[in-house]
């Protein structure tokens, strides 16, 4: 593999037209995601073009057109601005001169390996993947960059476009309407009038009621193990494969008309729930096809993943507000019954309940006590969630065309089981999954997600 630099640039909101200070309080769904750490994700694009039309045309239509986005997405010039002493808060904060650090490179990798589903070393996408810039001290405070880009280009191939953020800044709603409108801009020349109000952000925080006084109860809590902010080396994981596996939307039906037959009182039976059970169950049994292990009645196996709360709010948010609103939802059941013949419908139904009760009571929202509950989990016990069927990715077109695939890199920092999850890019009603895990039980995964599909 051969990696050649081609440009090292700061990209900046237009000097005319934006705003030129902008400061925004952390709320407690901010603080909440601190811990999270860094979203990566890669878009692949099929594009046969010549290194020439690369740097004379791609290169400077996309920071024309990125400058113009973050004339709306101004936060994401920013930085995080982290307090030295303990009586300070995080906030967000822009002011005129600040701006994204964006890399182009060229490099002769074997683009259609890449954008396989089959399983692929999770090591040979990192050459894709920004590195945030280093942080700045400050008086008081010390300053962490919110986003960088890379783009590179596969001579007469393609182009990836590779995005680090951190998660602290906002959620994964926020960073794909972003990516969205920059593809938006970019594609229709820079043209403002093609964005719909869905793309403008609402950034009035005062919207957020906080009656338990959580988000100084969460800070003040966090300040006593305040994980390091900024410095984060992207380092590749060892001995792991990405895999990419689609279930389809007869797949679904076929499972939920099962379910039902069995249990016909389940109400809240979703094509996401249908999914996660599914890919659970089968990577709990995954690991027990590769290793010699009695399995524990006792033990507990976890799902997690968060929800959107916006409209859940009272009043609610516009679908355009900037930042996080999640909450976070766990649902248990004991390995043993996961494993079992009914192993899949109970997967089903811990997870419907656990998502139910979460998103119908505003007072569970309000009081965070789901926070707390997730903060204590036993991760290496726990599948987490990266993505949303509702982000589709698959339409961001810089005028390319659209993405030929999409991969999540985050989900090989987890200290237990990640996955991804999106829609197909061939189907609405199909649904994508991505995986990172150890080659051997990557094949055991494989072996029983094929076979399970097999029966319906």
């Amino acid at each position: 593999m051969t990696s050649l630099l081609i440009e090292q640039c700061q990209v900046a909101p237009p000097p005319h037209g934006g705003v030129t200070e902008l400061t925004l309080p952390l709320t407690y769904f901010d603080h909440m995601c601190f811990n999270f750490g860094y979203m990566r994700r890669i878009l692949f694009y099929k594009l046969p073009i010549s290194k020439l039309d690369f740097v004379q045309t791609i290169i400077p239509t996309l920071k024309h057109s990125l400058s113009l986005t973050l004339k709306h997405y101004t936060p994401l010039a920013g930085n995080i601005a982290c307090p030295l002493n303990s009586s300070g808060y995080l906030e967000l904060r822009y002011v005129i001169g600040d701006s994204v650090f964006v890399t182009f490179t060229e490099i002769d990798m074997n683009f259609n390996h890449l954008i396989g589903n089959h399983p692929r070393n999770a090591k040979d996408f990192y050459p894709f993947i920004p590195q945030l810039a280093q942080p700045k001290d400050t008086p008081g405070v010390k300053l962490v960059p919110v986003l960088a880009i890379q783009v590179t280009l596969f001579s007469n191939l393609g182009i990836s476009v590779g995005f680090s953020n951190h998660h602290v800044a906002c959620d994964g709603n926020t960073i794909v309407k972003f990516i969205r409108t920059w593809g938006l801009l970019n594609k229709f020349g820079g043209d403002e009038q093609c964005l719909e109000n869905e793309f403008i952000p609402f950034y009035d925080r005062s919207v957020i009621k906080d009656p338990y006084e959580q988000g100084t109860i969460i800070w003040d809590e966090m300040k006593q193990n305040m994980p390091e902010i900024g410095d984060i080396i992207v380092t590749p994981p060892l001995d792991r494969v990405r895999g990419t596996f689609i279930i389809e939307r007869d797949n679904i039906d076929m499972f939920k008309n099962l379910i039902l037959s069995r249990r016909p009182n389940l109400s809240y039976v979703t094509s996401f729930t249908i999914t996660c059970a599914y890919i659970w169950t089968c990577l709990i049994k995954s690991k027990f096809a590769i290793e010699e292990e009695t399995i524990d009645e006792d033990v507990m196996e976890i799902f997690g993943c968060v929800a959107d709360c916006r409209s859940r709010l009272n009043p609610p948010l516009p679908q355009s507000y900037f930042g996080n609103c999640l909450v976070t939802i766990a649902s248990k059941a004991s390995r043993v019954n996961l494993v079992g013949k009914e192993g899949f419908i109970i997967a089903v139904e811990v997870i419907g309940e656990a998502i139910k009760k979460q998103m119908k009571d505003q007072e569970l929202i309000l009081n965070c006590s789901w926070y707390r509950e997730f903060c204590v989990l036993d991760m290496k016990q726990t599948l987490t969630i990266a993505g949303s069927p509702k982000f589709n990715l698959y339409d961001v077109d810089f005028g390319w065309g659209r993405p030929e695939k999409i991969e999540i890199i985050s989900i090989d920092n987890s200290s237990g089981i990640s996955m991804s999850i999106s829609k197909y890019k061939d189907s609405d009603g199909d649904l994508e999954i991505g995986l990172s895990l150890p080659k051997i039980r990557m094949s055991a995964f494989a072996a029983i997600f094929d076979h399970g599909l097999s029966f319906l």
